[in-house]
């Protein structure tokens, strides 16, 4: 009997493409697509369960089809349509527990991969250069879908414990880009100017959206090769880039903001539809973060096909040119980091 791969979050593009994707992989029998909402996208083949994570309805749909396989998709910093901060927060960690209460209880499920966030790290002062899986933050995250992604992931361990016969991976994605990415970087950056912490250029990365999709199918299957598709992993793209250097790239202004007032710049960027500028993404673009992939290469076996810097350069042709032209961003980006050098020496001088 071939396998049945339940995937959740599929009315997401990545569900979506992950959807299509995992059906094509031979000894894959079935694929189940679940999703409070009808897609917008072609399943192609899967079959399409209207069903909400958050109600134990989906421990029928589980014993239905006879799941083996689930690949938990449907954690996200974005709502989905008209839902907001509340909604999205209460299928993140609500649909999560009740997912895990239905795979707990059922007999045939062995496999379950969870979409994670290397932003469980937290972003701080004195945060380490890089993190691997094993570093505890130094500040866990307190709002947002940092803090989501958290509780998230201690309900996973808790069932990993419970079910030791089910193989369990969590993949921490860095922020995720690409043509089509809806994550609230994404937002951020497609802004027309761009608010940035006065004095801070932080360390970014990025993974392409199609090597999301990759990761996940190597996370999805049985071991092979000798690796080993069970543990914690950080998925990142090669190298990093720094927040001016994303500027210039994609000829976007920044307007410096002293750093007690960003809570307010905050508040206006979500009053314009950024959903997840919380405190956590604020840290974020002050204090930046940097993982470790050795163990995504050395363990899982995979290896991205994006550097940080080419997927965010192909983000950046998806989303067209921006309001001033590269060299020119470039010019202005370098004469504002003089003159915040400038003014922090003179304070020290005068100090």
């Amino acid at each position: 009997m071939g396998k049945v791969v339940l995937v959740t979050g599929a009315a997401r593009q990545l569900g979506g493409r992950f959807v299509r994707r995992v059906q094509r992989e031979p000894g894959v029998d079935r694929v189940i697509a679940v999703d409070v909402v009808p897609p917008e996208h072609p399943l192609d083949d899967a079959e399409f369960v209207r069903a909400d994570i958050r109600r134990p309805a989906i421990g029928r749909v589980l014993a239905e089809y006879g799941v083996g396989t689930v690949v938990h998709l449907d954690v996200s910093g974005t709502p989905l349509g008209s839902g907001g901060r509340a909604a999205v927060k209460e299928t993140n960690v609500i649909g999560t527990m009740q997912l895990l209460g239905a795979c707990q209880k059922s007999p045939t499920v062995e496999r379950l991969v969870v979409k994670s966030t290397t932003s469980v790290y937290g972003a701080a002062p004195r945060d380490p250069a890089v993190f691997t899986e094993n570093t505890p933050p130094k500040s866990l995250p307190s709002g947002g879908f940092a803090k989501d992604a958290v509780e998230v992931e201690g309900y996973v361990r808790g069932f990993a414990r419970r079910r030791p016969d089910v193989a369990v991976c969590v993949l921490r994605f860095a922020n995720i880009l690409g043509p089509s990415a809806d994550t609230p970087l994404a937002d951020y950056f497609s802004l027309p100017v761009l608010p940035t912490v006065l004095g801070y250029d932080p360390r970014l990365q990025f993974v392409h959206e199609d090597d999301v999709v990759d990761v996940l199918m190597i996370a999805s299957d049985g071991p092979r090769r000798g690796t080993l598709n069970s543990g914690t992993f950080n998925i990142a793209g090669d190298g990093v880039l720094l927040l001016s250097q994303c500027a210039r790239r994609l000829g976007r202004p920044t307007v410096p903001v002293v750093l007690p007032a960003v809570t307010w710049v905050g508040s206006a960027l979500r009053a314009v539809g950024v959903t997840d500028f919380a405190p956590e993404q604020v840290r974020l673009l002050t204090h930046g973060r940097v993982v470790s992939t050795d163990q995504m290469r050395e363990t899982l076996g995979f290896t991205p096909s994006y550097t940080t810097a080419e997927a965010f350069a192909d983000f950046a042709r998806g989303r067209g040119a921006g309001l001033v032209p590269p060299g020119t961003a470039a010019r202005t980006v370098d004469g504002l980091s003089r003159l915040v050098t400038l003014a922090s020496k003179e304070r020290i001088r005068h100090g």
